[in-house]
């Protein structure tokens, strides 16, 4: 699993020492690390270079593809779940036509109206926004779902009742969703909110997270 932190549009300079979009990814993974799914999987974070996305440079895009190879040459070619926050996400829907990606966990996600889907062909992606979000667009991540899905990938929309977008508030429920997401993509566990066919299930009709019943499972 690779994990992918928030930035800004337009920066070129370096992420300071106490970088918090870093920081607020870290308890996601902690979750992840905690959870009985994943004993076996290894979790890494992306480190940036720089701060923005910086137009048609794509800074955390290269970021991102570098950080694949190096995993490639730490754990060997094994399937990999991209989890990345705002332009994280934008970055890990980009860098999803890697081999060994088998899927994105987007949360409240850049997604701008022109960005390419058909990378994701035969991907899984799995994003939650609440409709609240002022700094990203929770309308723009539904039409880049139905988009993707047109491409052929598999999609999934989960409407987060709070959070917005630092996700902090009711955070226990954006980590335990994440996880459950990531387990999806990793074929380790059933797609939270479920559904009765494939057709159900892989939609674009979006699910509320309050309707989710999540299972309690113990600490890894």
């Amino acid at each position: 699993m690779l994990v992918l932190h928030g930035g800004r549009a337009d920066s070129l300079t370096p992420p300071p020492l106490l970088n918090l979009p870093g920081l607020r990814m870290r308890p996601f993974a902690r979750a992840m690390e905690q959870d009985s799914l994943f004993a076996d999987v290894l979790v890494a974070f992306v480190r940036y270079r720089l701060r923005g996305w910086n137009g048609h440079r794509a800074d955390p895009v290269q970021d991102a593809r570098r950080a694949l190879e190096e995993l490639r040459d730490v754990a060997g070619s094994l399937p990999v779940v991209l989890v990345g926050h705002s332009m994280g996400a934008r970055a890990a829907l980009r860098a999803a036509d890697d081999p060994q990606v088998r899927g994105v966990v987007a949360l409240a996600p850049w997604c701008p109206p022109d960005e390419a889907v058909a990378q994701l062909a035969g991907r899984t992606v799995m994003a939650l926004h609440d409709e609240a979000d002022q700094i990203t667009s929770a309308t723009d991540t539904w039409n880049y779902l139905g988009r993707a899905r047109a491409e052929g990938a598999r999609v999934r929309g989960i409407r987060m009742p709070r959070g917005r977008h630092t996700m902090i508030r009711d955070a226990r429920l954006w980590h335990r969703l994440t996880t459950a997401c990531a387990a999806t993509v990793l074929g380790l566990g059933p797609p939270p909110g479920g559904g009765q066919s494939d057709e159900r299930t892989w939609s674009t009709a979006l699910v509320d997270a309050d309707d989710i019943t999540l299972p309690v499972r113990r600490p890894g």
